[in-house]
């Protein structure tokens, strides 16, 4: 098959920093070329993804992050340049919308956010264009409306992620610097089991930096420490030497690519049983589902219990970057057969 990828122009396929759709899209690239398919990547200029790539804007447009001009502008050159493809796999909002002008190639969409009562009228109309992917069982509960093709969890390669011990004596918070993400509640729950924290996350916008300054700051203090937005080097550093990754959501989380991460470093992942996170995460197995911040530093002194190594063959089995492949390969082989 000739596979035409596209990827929103928010970051660089892989990401650099933060982002959670670049690293899947990197994944399923070369999970398609690999498997003896034509892939080309419709990206930023700065992206790295060893397929064939092409592109109309050089910088990927961090400062512009769900901004409706960019976006369009990416979406219109690509779709327009993409006709002659076997199948089209989308990773915008735009895209099927924009491509409804053309009845051909096949194409399907991947909902990476919370189906919100506005991306519920948005899919709705995708829909008729492109055959619309799902990453959990939950996000397609909330919004029975969206007609869905295929529910395709996440998965990642466990060979790029060391094991670690968990010996470094903290546990971690990661991800974006945002209320729903729950940082506030990470520090919670290991000030109340004495256990030191660190964060690392994103903390761009606007919204992110006011949340920090009221929530985070005036807390901080040398067991409660925020390490900025790392890359991935250290990124890997802190997941392997945690005891536990700390997950205190409090949305309809679709995903939390971050779970796989963790486990993928052997390190066991403590969550509030919101969005996804029951899924991905087998309460005494790889991990506990914590009713509360109470509850979740309990579950920091249980921590020990959870074996490491059961951590990692969850990534190794089922959350494997070629099981997601192949379950997409699958979809896209059965609509070119109709």
């Amino acid at each position: 098959m000739r596979i035409a990828v596209m990827a929103p122009p928010w970051a660089p396929v892989p990401p650099r920093l933060y982002g959670g759709i670049e690293l899947v899209v990197d994944l399923l690239a070369r999970g398609y070329a690999a498997a003896g398919h034509d892939v080309v990547l419709y990206t930023t200029g700065d992206s790295t993804c060893p397929v064939e790539r092409r592109w109309q804007v050089p910088q990927a447009e961090h400062n512009r992050i769900g901004s409706a001009v960019p976006e369009l502008r990416h979406v219109i050159w690509a779709f327009d340049d993409a006709r002659d493809f076997d199948v089209i796999h989308d990773h915008t909002v735009a895209g099927p919308i924009y491509a409804a002008r053309y009845p051909d190639p096949p194409m399907v969409t991947t909902i990476h956010g919370e189906l919100t009562d506005e991306l519920v009228d948005i899919y709705q109309h995708s829909a008729r264009r492109a055959g619309i992917i799902a990453i959990s069982h939950h996000q397609r509960r909330v919004a029975p409306q969206v007609p869905i093709a295929r529910v395709i969890h996440h998965g990642i390669e466990a060979s790029q992620f060391p094991v670690g011990r968990g010996d470094g004596g903290y546990v971690l918070f990661l991800g974006r610097m945002a209320p729903d993400k729950g940082a506030h509640r990470a520090m919670e729950a290991a000030f109340k089991a004495d256990v030191p924290l660190i964060m690392a996350a994103k903390m761009r916008e606007a919204a992110e930096v006011s949340y920090y300054e009221s929530h985070v700051l005036p807390y901080l203090n040398d067991r409660l420490m925020y390490e900025g937005e790392v890359d991935h080097a250290l990124k890997l550093e802190l997941l392997a030497g945690a005891r536990a990754l700390l997950f205190p959501i409090r949305w309809n989380e679709p995903f939390g690519l971050v779970m796989l991460e963790a486990l993928a470093c052997g390190t066991p992942v403590l969550a509030f049983p919101e969005g996804a996170a029951p899924e991905v995460i087998e309460d005494g197995r790889t991990g506990f589902l914590c009713h509360d911040e109470a509850d979740m530093a309990d579950a920091i002194g249980r921590v020990g219990s959870i074996d490491r190594a059961e951590c990692r063959a969850a990534v190794e089995g089922y959350f494997s970057a070629e099981r997601m492949v192949a379950d997409h390969l699958t979809l896209f082989e059965e609509l070119l057969a109709r």
